[in-house]
């Protein structure tokens, strides 16, 4: 066994003529195993948070989403598109055509989007699952097309769930000349009822601007083609591995080409949720080396303590670096046990939080959870571990070295 290593675990465990070493080691394992707990816990938390985001957007955004880059729309029979439809990890297909237009309701406007989808699109995704209102989902009976509305959207233009008289979308012309005299003539003028459903994703992105309704209504208000869409959406199927799947299909349609998983689709709130772990994490790892400190106070009395043993080891032949190394091990066994029992402390905490809901939100209206949702990911509790380790091996080593020169 290593000299360094041995004496320092004797160190350790024995008994000290001063209790108060003691004491104090125990105080720095309890800070780093609070500081641990504490990371392990808020990390958990964002992750929480990030998956009931997700479960929102489920509902709506696909698995994998394509979209062409160099202009609106791209032919859905083209030769390309076949071979991933042809991939044997597509599960579901849905086209959409999607455009900006201006929906009016007894003088009420707003700038909409307005989102066809074709019979696939429900199977697709959980929309269904974030209706609200009377009857089931139609889009078209034959004679009328119908549309369902985000809650915010309803509310802006007053028209309720189910409006008495049909609402007014209005959309550019995409051909011919503009019109200066009659600017009505500029635009596609539709009528459309409505489903008398309303979604709610408790997204403002969805509830206040998009208007869903069927691909062959939009069609005929943005004069869109039967093989022209402006999306392409996936189901993947079950197992199946969505990153790999997404550059089969990127290097299937080449640049001309956008494809999109879940996250991507999202990517401004991802990544606002992601800056906001960092900087958690961050600030997490100050408060660790706060407490490291409290090592450094036990090394150091340490050292005083052992001086007399350590200057017969060096008149034994063991070298500066050989005794410097005791306590640098120390401080790393020291921090090895605090991260353990702060892991241990933090996965009991949020197993607790999961199962019995110990921390609510406060007032349940407006929040989707009653409580703060927890979910462990490992590869935190790897990174939350891996960072006491060097923490306490960063707030030790300088320290120990300084003191070993002064007082051996």
């Amino acid at each position: 066994m290593n000299l360094s290593l041995y004496i320092a675990k004797r160190y350790l465990f024995s008994k000290k003529s001063h209790q108060v070493i003691n004491k104090i080691t125990g105080v720095a394992i309890a800070g780093v195993a609070l500081a641990t707990a504490a990371m392990i816990c808020a990390l958990s938390v964002f992750n929480g948070f990030q998956g009931v985001v997700a479960e929102q957007f489920t509902a709506f955004d696909p698995d994998i989403r394509i979209t062409t880059s160099k202009g609106k729309v791209f032919d859905k029979e083209s030769e390309p598109i076949r071979e991933v439809l042809g991939l044997p990890q597509v599960d579901i297909v849905s086209f959409s055509v999607e455009d900006k237009a201006m929906l009016e309701y007894n003088g009420n406007q707003a700038m909409v989007v307005v989102k066809g989808i074709d019979s696939s699109f429900t199977r697709l995704t959980q929309f269904e699952n974030i209706l609200y209102g009377i009857g089931e989902l139609k889009l078209e009976d034959g004679i009328n097309s119908y549309a369902v509305l985000g809650a915010e959207l309803t509310e802006k233009l007053n028209c309720g769930i189910s409006p008495a008289e049909p609402m007014k979308i209005y959309a550019p012309n995409r051909n011919g000349k503009v019109n200066m005299t009659v600017p009505a003539r500029n635009f596609k003028k539709c009528d459309i009822f409505s489903a008398g459903l309303i979604f709610i994703l408790n997204q403002p992105k969805y509830d206040a601007n998009y208007v869903v309704t069927s691909d062959a209504f939009a069609r005929k208000l943005f004069r869109r083609e039967a093989n022209e869409a402006n999306a392409m959406e996936l189901k993947v199927k079950e197992g199946a591995d969505i990153g790999e799947l997404k550059e089969t299909i990127q290097k299937t349609l080449g640049n001309g080409f956008t494809v999109q998983d879940r996250y991507e689709q999202q990517n401004d709130v991802y990544k606002v949720m992601q800056i906001e772990k960092l900087i958690s994490y961050i600030f997490l790892t100050f408060i660790l080396l706060i407490a490291c400190i409290n090592i450094i106070g036990s090394l150091a009395m340490l050292i005083i303590e052992k001086r007399d043993n350590m200057n017969t080891l060096r008149n034994l032949g063991a070298e500066s670096k050989t005794i410097a190394n005791i306590f640098v091990i120390e401080g790393c066994i020291i921090s090895t046990i605090g991260a353990i029992a702060g892991i241990v402390i933090g996965l009991l905490l949020c197993f607790a939080q999961q199962e019995f809901g110990l921390i609510s939100m406060g007032s349940t209206d407006g929040f989707i959870v009653d409580s703060y949702p927890v979910d462990v990911v490992a590869s935190d509790v790897l990174t939350v571990f891996i960072t006491v380790m060097i923490a306490g091996f960063v707030a030790v080593w300088l320290p120990v070295k300084i003191l070993t020169k002064r007082f051996v």
